[in-house]
């Protein structure tokens, strides 16, 4: 990796990017941002979920967009079985829920029913059609479509195949469009209401359901499908309840409602997901790219984990090699800021998952080396908000600290990852190495930009009988070492060490630095 000698040097980013060298290959593989891959039929197993680990993965999707709970059980296990059969850092679970949506009813046996451009028909609610979709009465399942559409919007249907016009709005039932393009009529497809403010509930019936096996099988963080407002995010702490409080809520996205409403909603969610699949259908798609930008600088001001989604290696579900566009894309997403990327067929159901992981890994690591660290730490610094709190100005000052001491890493110890995030959110040159004796913080914190999480194998002793200095001294230890073994530190490195006072949350206030060396260089002292 570029030391952290190398990037003072060079402060500035034009100065930073002008001296780039593409053929240099970073000494360690330190990569910073995190992998999300949605395991499907082509790798739900322990053993095909390891050999994504191996390549990079860190975060395991579910979609409950389909499958039945017998199937994302299988997923669970099987990743829970993956943790036991291979050594290494924790993986993490995702539940990305369906959400709210609108969909047509069926075609008459379900065929589909071919339209011509120019052809006038009713989209309506009236039940009667159902069932009976046809060229004359396309039937939507959102019975308030016609008090929030007006004359002159667009209306599409599958993921934008199909687009009408509207023309009038004749009852309380009936919506008369156009259809804008040859294409043909389906059962069950989603229709998208773009520049129009939907009132549909932030969670369905399913969703509630799907959150509740989640809390049950202990997953670690909720993609939470188009969130349209900041209440959204309360309604799903609701149903999550005081078993599931400690989930991460990923709020996604995915339409302008929800880009208008951004400020409201990163203050209530735990992180953001750029879902440009269905943003791309909602708002014109040259826009995408300036949303995508607004919530990563957005999400990084703000201190919280933003990733990017959506048709990265597209063309990698069937193709052993990405287009030059995507891996761009990839790196694009990186270099704006993104904690991590995701991958969804790919991995899921296509031919080459390993190689989509492998394809991610190493367009992500090359990007990162594109980043002036130094550049970026003066702005999130000079831009936070004061005064901030204790942990945050720690934070601050270990990052600072890591950059005038040259340090191989920032070895956290931290209950709940919050003060891993924050030292993240000023983008560290080195690896920031977090050890926790919370097994879901040590997995939800792969959400977070160049941390390193692992699992403290000891449980906390009594502190009447054990002196506190004497554990954090044994922590500060064993992470060093599990740092060392995986390749991110070298003996002898400066470390930086954020500890607290005392035990539990909230306590962090000392910094101390110390050599990565087995007695914390104490020995003789």
């Amino acid at each position: 990796m570029s030391t952290v000698m190398e990037h003072l040097s060079a402060r500035t980013r034009y100065e930073w990017l002008a001296q780039l060298n593409t053929e240099y290959r970073p000494k360690k593989i330190y990569r910073r941002t995190s992998i999300i891959g949605t395991i499907g039929p082509k790798t739900n197993s322990a053993e095909k979920i390891n050999l994504l680990r191996k390549v990079g993965l860190n975060i395991v999707r579910m979609n409950f967009s389909h499958g039945a709970y017998e199937y994302h059980q299988s997923v669970v296990d099987n990743a829970k079985q993956a943790e036991k059969l291979q050594e290494g850092r924790p993986l993490a679970v995702a539940l990305d829920t369906k959400g709210p949506e609108i969909r047509t009813g069926n075609t008459p046996g379900d065929e589909d029913i071919p339209i011509s451009a120019g052809t006038e028909l009713n989209i309506t609610t009236d039940e009667k059609y159902a069932t009976a979709s046809d060229d004359k009465n396309m039937y939507v399942d959102y019975k308030n479509i016609t008090k929030v559409i007006e004359k002159g919007r667009t209306i599409f249907v599958d993921d934008g195949v199909l687009a009408f016009e509207v023309l009038d709005v004749p009852d309380a039932k009936t919506v008369r469009v156009r259809c804008v393009n040859n294409g043909k009529i389906s059962s069950k497809k989603g229709v998208n209401l773009p520049k129009t403010d939907v009132d549909l509930p932030a969670l369905s019936e399913k969703d509630k359901n799907d959150l509740r096996f989640g809390v049950k099988n202990g997953v670690d963080m909720v993609f939470a499908s188009f969130i349209r407002r900041g209440d959204d995010i309360k309604s799903i702490r609701d149903v999550l309840g005081e078993e599931g409080k400690d989930i991460q809520i990923i709020a996604k996205i995915e339409n302008q409602q929800g880009v208008n409403n951004f400020d409201e909603i990163l203050e209530q969610t735990d992180g953001v997901m750029v879902a440009r699949g269905d943003l791309g259908i909602e708002i014109p798609p040259a826009q995408v790219f300036i949303a995508q930008k607004m919530m990563i600088a957005k999400c990084n001001l703000a201190g919280k984990p933003v990733i990017c989604a959506t048709q990265m290696l597209e063309s990698m579900t069937y193709n052993p090699r990405p287009t030059r566009a995507e891996v761009s894309d990839v790196g694009n997403a990186v270099l704006d800021g993104a904690d991590c990327v995701m991958l969804s067929g790919e991995t899921a159901k296509g031919s080459y998952p390993q190689e989509a992981v492998s394809m991610m890994h190493e367009t992500c690591l090359l990007a990162e080396l594109a980043i002036p660290y130094v550049s970026s730490f003066d702005d999130l610094r000079s831009l936070a908000p004061k005064p901030v709190s204790t942990t945050e100005s720690c934070a601050i000052a270990a990052v600072s600290c890591s950059l005038e001491q040259n340090a191989g890493c920032i070895l956290v110890l931290t209950t709940s990852g919050t003060t891993a995030r924050l030292i993240a959110k000023y983008r560290p040159v080195c690896p920031i190495v977090m050890v926790t004796r919370n097994a879901r913080a040590a997995r939800y914190s792969h959400l977070y930009r160049g941390v390193y999480p692992f699992l403290f194998p000891e449980k906390k002793p009594d502190f009447n009988v054990t002196v506190w200095q004497e554990d954090v001294d044994r922590r500060l230890k064993w992470g060093l070492k599990q740092a060392i073994d995986l390749g991110v530190l070298s003996q002898g490195d400066i470390v930086v060490c954020v500890q607290g006072w005392r035990g539990g949350m909230g306590h962090t206030n000392t910094l101390r630095i110390v050599p990565a060396e087995e007695d914390l260089g104490l020995a003789g002292k």
